[in-house]
């Protein structure tokens, strides 16, 4: 099935437009080098997802990787791969297509209009800052990533097409991490970060220098070795298919991935997928330990993060230690004749059992036959139904060369991982340190203070009252983008409401003159769709740390409080801020952030002690609103108080602090007072400062109720 003609943006361009930074000259890279290719070689793998600081030539890497592509070959004839980029700020319907609206109009007929994904077909998508891309928009992409195809049921439309493409995302982790569902959809992660080594640096700026200096000069120079690896990546692919991957290895990737405790089968599927690939990279008929060990480095380490606020990683020490247990449990089985598939039985690149060589010779890989001749419609090799028996994650909505350059050392093309001794080839999978399962030995960051997940209240549903139009989340009500339809209107930038279009023009076809045919349509019968959906809100926590706080028991409390708050404004796309209150300042400890994990960090941080400037800190908050209002003036603020309510410091404490809850009531700011004082005697000035916010009221011990769901909302429609 060809690709239909697309009219592209500037977005999507061929690899072969201009001559961009080679990616053999790369410096530094490697690892992510060796990922992109395994992705190239075998697509199926999922895609990459790039973590890493700025400046570490994430972006150079990945519009390189487009340049060493094969040629497609459509209806056109040859032409070369593109590269599309897809924009943070991306409809769905400019994602996967929609309905053309001009032949609508025009013709009466209905017809689809392709989007980015069909540009991509064997190419490259690539979305930088993917962890500010909508949510809803990465689960299309890694569903198309797996399936090798779209599939579009909307607006009346029923459409497929193939979309084969290396899928890689780029993120900063500092500006928000994707949730755990998604990144577990990645097929591969790679943490990347600027060498500390002062001849790594020099070789980095020396090489951009030139490049700019005469970027065609600087690509000729280059080109033999970028050639040379495009030819290694296009006979890998041909020899894929070829490579076996027998029992004995299968179980070596059953045993490491059950070792580290992953959720589902998607891991053992992409570990067993990016081994025979790094097999084929490397010219061999077969996967060997070696082949694993790359394999288990590139994709479990991401899919260790249970938690929100789990930094993602495997030390060398826990992978060979894994790697030995797994050796172990495949020399037992091979010894007990244990082998589930049956022994010495191997097992084809993709899984699917058995490979008869009279399967599928001379049968096109996007042809009706090979869909029909699979269990579920799909090409086997390219579909991940088994990766996703219950669907879709559905969002809850409440870099010298590798390449054998010039300047490369061993000047030939056994880059990263390509020679006879790959990464981690060399290790001995018996060594005699101690058995271990590396599950139980995931170090604990040091002064974290994040609970596991279940021993921390769950909090209750807070939202801004009203209907915003901010940053896309789950937490308030918002006109948005993307979203139910609630009716038409106007503005049709949202997208075409059919029905009050029709309804528009209906009443005019008489004075058009229209007796029959289709529907005569004029420029102002156009309706968009008026959509509801749940938008992200900065949520702005003012943390008493005064002395009167600083009890054992009490600031625990507090601090588990904060966390169960925290993640909760992480599940809903909230944008953080910490402001903290001891002695006679209130400190801003937290700017505003999406990564709210760093805040978690910065709690084990915190100092106690000394008076409790609440009027101060009151204040801060409402200075830090003001400014953000101004910088973002669709988020809307949501300011939430963890304190007792003695207001000791300053002058005037108590009516300057009650002075300043009322000015940012008046400011409309949605509030919640946490109270958490304790004792016999309780003075109640907290709920007396709830009372000045015009704002909600819960005592910490109640943060575990269901029954204060709607505790904003209630209080501020009173």
């Amino acid at each position: 099935m060809s690709v239909p003609s697309v009219a592209y943006s500037e977005s999507v361009r061929a690899a072969g437009d201009e001559a961009g930074f080679p990616f053999s000259a790369v410096v530094g890279q490697e690892r992510l080098q060796l990922a992109l290719i395994l992705c190239a070689v075998h697509p199926g793998i999922g895609g990459v997802l790039v973590r890493g600081e700025k400046g570490t030539a994430k972006s150079t890497v990945v519009r390189a990787l487009a340049q060493l592509l094969p040629p497609v070959v459509d209806e056109s004839g040859a032409r070369p791969a593109r590269l599309v980029e897809l924009p943070v700020g991306a409809t769905e319907d400019r994602v996967v297509g929609s309905l053309d609206l001009e032949r609508v109009l025009r013709d009466g007929e209905q017809a689809f209009k392709p989007g980015l994904l069909a540009a991509a077909h064997h190419g490259v998508l690539y979305v930088d800052e993917v962890n500010l891309l909508h949510d809803h928009l990465v689960d299309v992409l890694l569903d198309a990533a797996a399936m090798g195809r779209v599939h579009i049921e909307r607006d009346g439309v029923s459409h497929t097409h193939p979309a084969r493409f290396v899928l890689v995302g780029t993120m900063n982790p500092e500006e928000g991490e994707l949730r755990p569902q998604l990144l577990d959809r990645f097929g591969l992660t790679v943490d990347v970060v600027a060498s500390r080594v002062v001849d790594t640096r020099m070789a980095v700026v020396r090489r951009r220098l030139d490049y700019e200096a005469d970027p065609a000069a600087f690509a000729d120079r280059y080109a033999a070795a970028d050639r040379e690896v495009a030819e290694r990546i296009l006979t890998a692919r041909d020899h894929l298919a070829e490579v076996s991957l027998d029992n004995v290895e299968l179980r070596r990737i059953a045993a490491l991935c059950a070792a580290f405790d992953v959720d589902g089968m998607r891991a053992d599927l992409v570990v067993a997928r990016t081994a025979t690939a790094h097999a084929a990279w490397r010219g061999a008929t077969e996967v060997t330990e070696s082949d694993v060990r790359v394999a288990a480095e590139l994709a479990l380490p991401h899919r260790r993060r249970r938690d929100p606020f789990d930094e993602p990683g495997i030390s060398e020490e826990q992978l060979d230690d894994a790697m030995r247990h797994a050796a172990d449990e495949a020399a037992r089985a091979e010894q007990d004749g244990a082998d589930g598939l049956g022994k010495g039985e191997a097992v084809p690149p993709n899984g699917a059992g058995p490979r008869n060589p009279a399967e599928g010779e001379g049968r096109d890989a996007d042809s009706p036959d090979a869909e029909q001749n699979s269990p579920a419609g799909r090409n086997p090799a390219d579909s991940a139904s088994v990766d996703r028996p219950d669907g879709p994650d559905v969002p809850d909505d409440g870099r010298d060369s590798p390449g054998g350059g010039p300047d490369s050392p061993d000047g030939g093309p056994d880059f990263p991982g390509g020679g006879p001794n790959p990464p981690g080839g060399d290790r001995n999978p018996s060594d005699d340190r101690a058995e271990r399962n590396p599950s139980a030995d995931r170090p604990a960051r040091e002064g974290s203070v994040a609970a596991p997940a279940a021993t921390l209240p769950k909090p209750p549903r807070w939202e801004v009252p009203g209907v915003g139009e901010g940053a896309p989340g789950r937490r308030s009500r918002a006109h948005t983008r993307q979203g139910r339809i609630v009716r038409a209107t106007d503005d049709t930038s949202t997208g075409l409401h059919l029905l009050g279009t029709i309804f528009a023009a209906a009443p005019r076809q008489f004075e058009r003159g229209r007796l029959t045919g289709p529907l005569a349509f004029a420029p102002d019968d156009l309706r968009g769709a008026y959509r509801e959906g749940r938008e992200g809100n900065l949520v702005v926590f003012v943390v008493d740390t005064s002395g009167s706080m600083a009890a054992r028991d009490r600031l625990s409390a507090v601090t588990n409080a904060v966390v169960a708050l925290l993640r909760d404004a992480y599940q809903r796309r909230d944008k953080v801020a910490v402001i903290t209150m001891r002695g006679q300042e209130a400190d801003l400890v937290l700017p505003p952030t999406s990564s709210v994990d760093i805040a978690v960090r910065r709690l084990a941080d915190l100092r106690t002690g000394g008076k409790t400037p609440l009027a101060q800190g009151l204040l801060r908050a409402r200075d830090l609103i003001r400014r953000e209002r101004t910088r973002d003036p669709h988020r809307r603020p949501l300011l939430v108080l963890l304190t007792d309510g003695r207001a000791t410091g300053g002058t005037d404490p108590v009516p300057r602090a009650r002075a300043a809850a009322r000015m940012l009531a008046n400011d409309s700011v949605t509030a919640m007072v946490v109270d958490c004082e304790r004792g016999m005697i309780r003075l109640g000035l907290a709920r007396d400062i709830a009372a000045e916010l015009r704002g909600g009221y819960l005592h910490l011990g109640e943060l575990t109720g269901d029954a204060v769901a709607h505790v904003v909302r209630a209080t501020r429609a009173a």
